[in-house]
């Protein structure tokens, strides 16, 4: 798929995050923006998976670690085809399959439910595990927030990535900078996020994670990488593609009132229009 109709495709990925957290009045548009352009590329380009392979034992295994991004997920998961986008409106009600954190459970393409930070990482690990124990040839990708990579559980199933040398895994890490009390290097810095990593045995790759080029390239050097698991940092912006809500670490849990809806709306259906005109 060409860069210009994955743009196209993010920009109806943030459509749908703003439209499931405005019709809920709750939720986290922040770092769901943040990553709608790396979870687009996963779903239209990296990953082996589909709508129609979500029981395929060899299907590419995704896991959202942060698990608080669920409207970014859903949102992917409905452009791509997995459930009506429609459906969207029902996120957090009671019923429906759209719960406020993803759940294996109820909705077909998720396969981890997360939520308490660092879980869905370990569990991404013990994946990619089972595959290299089984032979498999199918691997797994976890994404996680920089705020999350504080906590303690990550770092215990990293050094277990690195010394199993899971070349199957791949990390991202979606450092927008900002966690729900601010900065992450004023609340309790991870930095240097790199440095870390590359003393887990890890292969790092810093990108913009918000330019499909940079994010292309990155997925397919990882794919090379062999004898060591590898995690892409992704420096994004938190509520990129809204202007009010870019780098406002008070967006990362806020639902948009009618006004602020209209607004980002509007702004979404502008860049979406400039793209057609590409």
């Amino acid at each position: 798929m060409d860069k210009l109709t994955l743009q196209k495709k993010a920009v109806q990925v943030r459509k749908n995050i703003l439209t499931g957290v405005y019709s809920a009045q709750a939720g986290h548009p922040g770092g769901s923006l943040s990553a709608a352009d790396i979870l687009t590329y996963l779903y239209f380009e990296e990953l082996n998976t589909s709508p129609e392979m979500t029981d395929d034992p060899d299907r590419d295994r995704f896991v959202l670690s942060k698990g608080h991004a669920a409207p970014g997920l859903y949102a992917t998961l409905a452009v791509r085809g997995y459930f009506p986008e429609e459906e969207i409106k029902t996120l957090r009600k009671l019923g429906s399959r759209l719960q406020g954190h993803p759940s294996i459970q109820y909705l077909p393409g998720i396969d981890m439910s997360t939520g308490s930070l660092g879980q869905g990482y370990s569990a991404a690990v013990g994946m990619a595990l089972s595959a290299k124990l089984d032979q498999k040839a199918y691997r797994t990708y976890v994404l996680c927030g920089d705020g999350e990579i504080e906590e303690g559980q990550v770092w215990e199933a990293s050094m277990f990535a690195g010394f199993h040398q899971l070349d199957n895994l791949c990390v991202i890490v979606d450092n927008n900078n900002l966690q729900i009390d601010g900065p992450i290097d004023t609340v309790c810095s991870p930095y240097p996020i790199d440095r870390k990593f590359e003393a887990f045995n890890f292969h790092v790759i810093n990108i913009d994670g918000n330019d499909f080029d940079q994010i292309a390239a990155a997925f397919e050097e990882a794919k090379t990488v062999k004898g060591m698991p590898t995690v892409i940092i992704a420096h994004t912006v938190k509520g990129k593609g809204v202007s009010f809500m870019e780098n406002k670490a008070a967006w990362h849990g806020t639902a948009p009132n009618d006004e602020q809806y209209e607004q980002a709306m509007a702004e979404l259906t502008k860049a979406g229009e400039a793209l057609c005109q590409m």
